[in-house]
């Protein structure tokens, strides 16, 4: 099962999917990178951790499948199969606290990853055992860990570590990503190298960063049978255990891409790994088990893995198939399922379906995972979404919490390729999962947390989305079917203690607009230059961000990721 086809999407390429003829080959990504890197400081920031190898991956969103690239693996390993309402914009929202996401130099930084910081945060975070416990105890939130992009790959400095020398420039790999223009356009914050068991030291970090955000635990993509992404799998195991025995983490075994159809190898896989402390099980006991793309195998060779994990290893299973395909399949699978899931929608249209395919699995007695993303873009693949700033975050986030979810999986936590990361990045810091936790803790506790902190995020392309690349790329992203369409817009997004004016510059244009207390989403136009915002209230200035990086109307690599920033971090 090749990598291209895990991380699939909703359709077929659209007809305007374009191919350009190549040019000569540039660094424009990594010079950018490096740069970020000497202007933020952020070398101290967060581990690295290297697969090296080939990783395929067929993961999508909704509705079918297409088509995917290469993925990384390990270089040691060969070839391995790989997967991985909003309000509207200028309306006001309902107040909320999103947990305090710790600064630069506490969660997601060097060997103290993980720490809570009062005042990154618009809103003080509950702590762990508030979230933990109680109705907000039942109300789960996994992230969904890809063990390809861990935070270091080689345990190298970020100016010359395996992510800036292959994965981030077009000819990385010996030219192998030059077609698609790199493999990818962010990264993990980078760590400094580490002593002694630096992978462990690295996965422990990320385990660290997810806690203090509310997250409950990881969902693991099982991605193959041997190798390095299997060892990384023990060592999450380990690493959730060793950091905090409550952080608990899914097995999610990758149906298009682990490379066996013997229901028994699987469930030895499964047994292997739900021995582990850390394996999420309900409080009955039976491990939980949400296969990717479970109708890849039919009920009846689900119903011998399990079969086989009683009989044989003494494990009972809670069954919670995740579908590409929710509709077609939940029918024939409920007999068998304790939960559903689905891989969602990563655009902010279209978002409608997830209360009918909740009520479903509702109605069939069965709890229901909901998928949260921020964007995706996927340049292997010459396809991405429009995810409108953040308006697919803030509309996913509201579907889970409107529609009565009763787990949620931020797709995902760290898959690069697919540009849907919610972990900490170069290029958007802590921004998204400092959003996600003000979600998080109104999905849990029931209740919009106080801001307490003005607090701005800002978020933009550094390119125009019609732009057309000037260098050696000759494949091309093109949106995908049923993506709201593509816009070229800066967006501010103010959570205020008060009302307040926001002034802004973008490019060459200033700009000054009110904004209600509570939260607030305003776009501009894209332009050329770097853009910012702060707040004034009775004449003084307030919370201010920037976001450093530069939009260009010429470009060299396409990249149509959104790049965020916060107020709340330096």
């Amino acid at each position: 099962m090749s990598a291209d086809r895990r991380r699939a999407g909703r359709g077929a390429r659209p007809a305007s999917h374009r191919r350009r003829a190549g040019f000569r080959r540039r660094r424009p990504l990594l010079s950018l990178l490096l740069s970020a890197f000497l202007l933020v400081g952020v070398c101290a920031a967060t581990g690295l951790a290297w697969d090296p190898g080939t990783v395929t991956d067929a993961r999508g969103a909704r509705p079918a499948p297409v088509p995917g690239g290469i993925l990384p693996g390990t270089p040691d390993d060969g070839p391995a199969p790989a997967t991985s309402g909003p309000a509207a914009p200028g309306t006001a929202t309902p107040q909320g606290t999103d947990g305090p996401a710790p600064d630069p130099t506490a969660q997601g930084s060097g060997a103290e990853g993980g720490a809570r910081s009062a005042g990154a945060l618009p809103f003080d975070l509950p702590q762990p055992a508030a979230l933990r416990s109680g109705a907000a105890g039942k109300k789960l939130v996994f992230a969904h860990y890809f063990t390809p992009y861990p935070l270091s790959l080689d345990n190298v400095g970020a100016d010359a570590d395996y992510y800036t020398r292959n994965y981030l420039t077009p000819d990385g790999e010996n030219g192998k990503h030059e077609r698609y223009g790199g493999l990818l356009r962010d990264r993990p914050l980078p760590v400094p190298p580490k002593t002694g068991n630096w992978e462990l030291a690295n996965l422990q970090q990320e385990v660290r960063t997810a806690r203090a955000a509310g997250i409950d635990g990881f969902t693991l993509d099982l991605l193959s049978l041997t190798g390095k992404n299997r060892e990384r799998c023990n060592l999450l195991m380990e690493a959730a255990r060793s950091v905090d025995p409550g952080f608990k983490v899914m097995l999610m075994p990758d149906m298009t891409s682990l490379g066996t159809d013997d229901p028994a190898v699987l469930a030895g896989l499964l047994a292997e790994l739900g021995s582990a402390p850390a394996a999420h099980r309900l409080p009955d006991g039976r491990l939980v088990v949400s296969p990717f793309k479970a109708e890849e195998k039919s009920v009846a060779w689900w119903t011998t893995v399990m079969d086989v994990l009683k009989s044989r290893h003494g494990i009972r299973t809670a069954f919670v198939p995740l579908f590409l395909d929710f509709g077609a399949h939940s029918g024939e699978f409920g007999p068998i399922s304790y939960g559903f899931s689905e891989w969602g929608s990563r655009s902010y249209v279209g978002q409608e379906g997830s209360t009918r395919d909740v009520r479903r699995a509702h109605a069939a007695g069965k709890i229901w995972m909901q998928p949260v993303s921020v964007q995706d873009a996927r340049p292997n693949q010459g396809i991405y979404d429009e995810a409108g700033n953040t308006a697919t975050l803030r509309a996913t986030w509201n579907r889970a919490i409107e529609d009565g979810a009763d787990w949620v999986q931020l797709t995902t936590w760290n898959d690069y390729s697919e540009g849907s990361q919610f972990a900490p990045s170069l290029h958007n810091g802590h921004a998204y999962l400092d959003l996600s936790s003000y979600y998080l803790t109104r999905f849990k506790t029931g209740g919009w947390p106080k801001i307490v902190r003005d607090t701005l995020y800002l978020s933009s392309r550094t390119q125009f989305a019609a732009a057309d690349p000037s260098g050696s790329q000759s494949l091309v992203m093109a949106l995908r079917g049923g993506s709201a369409a593509a816009r070229d817009t800066v967006e501010v997004l103010s959570f205020l203690t008060a009302p307040a004016s926001i002034r802004t510059a973008v490019g060459a244009s200033d700009h000054t607009h009110a904004a209600p207390a509570g939260v607030h989403a305003e776009l501009l136009p894209l332009a050329p230059g770097t853009g910012s915002a702060s707040v004034v209230r009775d004449g003084k200035a307030g919370a201010r961000v920037e976001l450093p990086y530069r939009v260009d109307r010429a470009v060299e690599v396409q990249d149509l990721q959104y790049y965020a920033a916060t107020s709340g971090r330096s």
